[in-house]
Formats: C-alpha cells, structure tokens, sequence
C-alpha cells in the first residue's frame, strides 16, 4: 500500500513506520489542507530537523483552531528553546488572537544554538475574565516557567501564564523566583500581579530589596497590589531609606494600599511632600485609612492642588470617605470626567473601580454610564466588569446596544466579563 507524505509523517509519529526525511516546504504543504491538515502538520513536530519542527509551529498556528492546542502543548515539551517560545505564544495566540504577531517569539534571533527574545516592557494584556482557558495548558506553561531550555523560555513562560490568568500555575510562579535571572524574576511578579491571588504576598517580601531596580519595583507593587500586610515592616524602610525617587514613590503607593493606623502620621507629613507622586499616595492611603480626623486636610488637597496626579488621589478618598455626589463640582465627577483624558484615563479608572466597591458609588456611576461621553460609557462599563453586582447586568445591557459600535462592543465584553464574575 503506497502512503502520502503526510499520511507517512502522521504514521511516523505514530510508531508505525520509519521516519522519512522532512523539510519546512513539506510542512507548509500540509497545511494548505487547513484544519484537516492538522495531524499532518503536528506529525512533523517529530522530525529530527529544527527547521522542520520551528516550520510545523507556525503553520499550526497559521491554520488556527482548537484542535492546534494539543500539538502546541507537545511542542512544549520539545528541548529546544525557539520550539518552546514559539509554541508558547501560540498558546496565548490561541485566547488572545493577534499575540503571535507582537509577542516576544516575533523577535526571535537565532546564533547558532543561543536563541534570544525580546521582551518589550509593555506588558499589561490579560484574556478577559469570561475567557476560559485549558487547565492543561496553563500546567504546560507553569512547567516551563518553572524549568524551560533558557532563560528567555522560562521568563517568556511566566508572561504567559499571567496573561492566561493561570491560577493554577502560581506554585510554579513561585519557583521561577529562585534564580538570578532578572527577567523571569520580573515577569514573574507581573504575572502574579495579574492573578491577584493574596497568598502570594509573603512569598515576594524578600525582594523588596533586590538590587535591581526594575525588579525591585516589580516587587513592591505586586505587594502593593496583593495587599500583602506582611510586606509592610520593609515598605516603611524602602521610604526611610530609599535608593532612588522612583523606589520612594513605588514604595508610598504600595504602603498606601494597605496602611495601617501606624502609617497615618507619615501620609498626614507625605501629602505636603514636594514630590507630586508623592502627595498622591498619601491622600490614597489616608483614603484608605478613614480616619475622619483627615477630611479637611483631604478637603484641602482637593480644592488647592494644581496638579493632576495629588488631585485625583484627594477625590478618590474624598469617595472613599463617601462622598457619592455626581453633581459637576464634586469630586466622583472629576473622576468620572478624567475618563476622557488620555494621559490620566487609566489612574482615574482603578480609583473608580475600587470606590465602586461601595454599594452607594457603584449606584451613582449608572447614571453617567447611560448618559456620558463615549469614552466615560467605555470606560465606566470596564468599571463595572470588575466591580459591578447583580445590579449591574441591565445597565451594561443597555450600554450593549449603545448607537456607538465601539460602545456597543465594550458594554457586550464587560456584560460577558460581569456575568462570567458572578457565576452565571
């Protein structure tokens, strides 16, 4: 009986027939059959040749589809670092359509055996909570986070993990930590902060002091944003003694998401602090606090400062502390109208998302969300992805059918993201 070349492939890679010779062209012939090509192509995941395997990849990849992810998880497996970075992001390409082309396998160079990756410091993409993603695939990425064929595999590995939101990596997040390697030490922590699971906070307090700056920054916000208390004895240090301005303002803010009585003192002296940024995590920090005792001086800080960053942060304690008014001179509003700026759209967002947290503000934002500018409806829906309750489903409906498309398709996502939250 006489076999096509991808029939011989997939019987080779079966066991049953002797391997015959294979290259990048036979591959790419494979998959102009599309998804019936499939088996074929993830046949040549065997072949002795790099070329060939690298080729198999990204036709997989090219061809798309759900049956492309258990190929891709073997190509995990394989020992060569290009095969687990490219496979690696053709996993997060799988959930996150588009990756492919900007993700660090996009600028693999190759020297010989020594494959490096580029990876770019933007890394704030993450699948969206009614996304649902494999258990086998995070274990597969964890895997390699915890123990790929480089360096770049590993750190590669931990930023997808955090993309997919992969809970269920987070022991082998935790084992990445124990190298020298600055970048998967960096993306680890990223990746945590992108899970959010608190457990991890005591875990990372160590590297409050790293040596090296971008990590050390890394792991003061992720323990800002864990809210790990533990962290808080070397919080206090970093900002009696900081290295540089940058580590001092990382530190305030990460303290300031979680202060403790103790800490009102050095936020009431931070919030007349020359430094802007400065000022802005104290008055986030004595938001936080409650104490009514603050109100004036948080009063004050509203209708006195000039800059954008100290101003924000005194309305959103002056929320905080319960003020739910929308009325145009109040400070909910100013929040709500700092959605349309490019440049501050982002810290105004995470203010509004925790002060929707509160049953009276979460109320207050459905009017505005019905009625705002296009950029507030967006931007306001987003809120409600993450903050919203059971209240919130018929005002993100109606934010669905929006006259604007791009409204319509950010009100349908945040109403998927909702309901996906809420169990439903």
């Amino acid at each position: 009986m006489r076999y096509s070349l991808p029939a011989l492939i997939l019987l080779a890679s079966l066991g049953s027939l002797p391997l015959p010779a294979q290259t990048p062209k036979d591959v790419r012939g494979a998959a102009k059959q599309g998804q019936q090509g499939i088996p074929a192509i993830s046949g040549y995941l065997n072949a002795a040749e790099l070329d060939t395997r690298v080729e198999a990849v990204k036709q997989l990849i090219s061809v798309g589809g759900k049956d492309i992810i258990d190929p891709l998880i073997r190509a995990t497996r394989d020992a060569d670092p290009e095969m687990q970075i490219r496979a690696t992001d053709g996993l997060v390409n799988y959930y996150l359509p588009g990756y492919v082309k900007t993700g660090p396998g996009s600028t693999l160079v190759r020297a010989g055996t020594a494959v490096r990756a580029k990876l770019s410091d933007s890394n704030d993409q993450t699948v969206d909570a009614y996304v649902a993603v494999r258990p086998d695939v995070i274990t597969a990425l964890g895997l390699l986070a915890r123990g790929g064929a480089s360096y770049d595999a590993r750190a590669n590995a931990c930023r997808a993990v955090g993309i997919l939101r992969g809970r269920v990596a987070l022991p082998d997040l935790l084992e990445a930590l124990r190298t020298k390697d600055n970048a998967i030490l960096y993306e680890a922590l990223i990746a945590m902060q992108k899970i959010g699971d608190p457990s991890a906070g005591p875990r990372i307090t160590y590297l409050l002091r790293d040596l090296d700056d971008k990590v050390q920054n890394a792991a003061i916000e992720t323990a800002g944003l864990l809210r790990s208390t533990d962290a808080l004895p070397a919080l206090r240090g970093v900002i009696a003694n900081p290295r540089n301005t940058k580590m001092e303002r990382a530190a305030l803010l990460a303290l300031a998401a979680m202060p403790a009585a103790i800490d009102r003192d050095l936020l009431l002296r931070e919030l007349a602090a020359k430094d802007d940024r400065l000022r802005a995590a104290a008055a986030e920090g004595l938001g936080r606090l409650g104490d009514p005792r603050d109100r004036a001086a948080l009063e004050k800080a509203w209708h006195d400062e000039e800059k954008m960053m100290p101003r924000l942060g005194a309305a959103f304690a002056l929320v905080l502390g319960g003020n739910a008014d929308v009325s145009e001179t109040a400070p909910l509003r100013y929040l709500i109208s700092t959605l349309n700026s490019a440049a501050y759209r982002e810290v105004a967002w995470a203010y509004l998302v925790e002060a929707a947290r509160s049953k009276s503000v979460l109320q207050a934002l459905y009017g505005p969300l019905g009625q705002g500018t296009r950029d507030e409806k967006i931007q306001l829906a987003r809120v409600l992805a993450q903050s919203g309750d059971t209240t919130s489903v018929a005002p993100l409906d109606s934010v669905s059918r929006d006259r604007d498309e791009e409204v319509q398709r950010e009100g349908l996502r945040a109403s998927r993201s909702l309901l996906a939250r809420l169990g439903n």
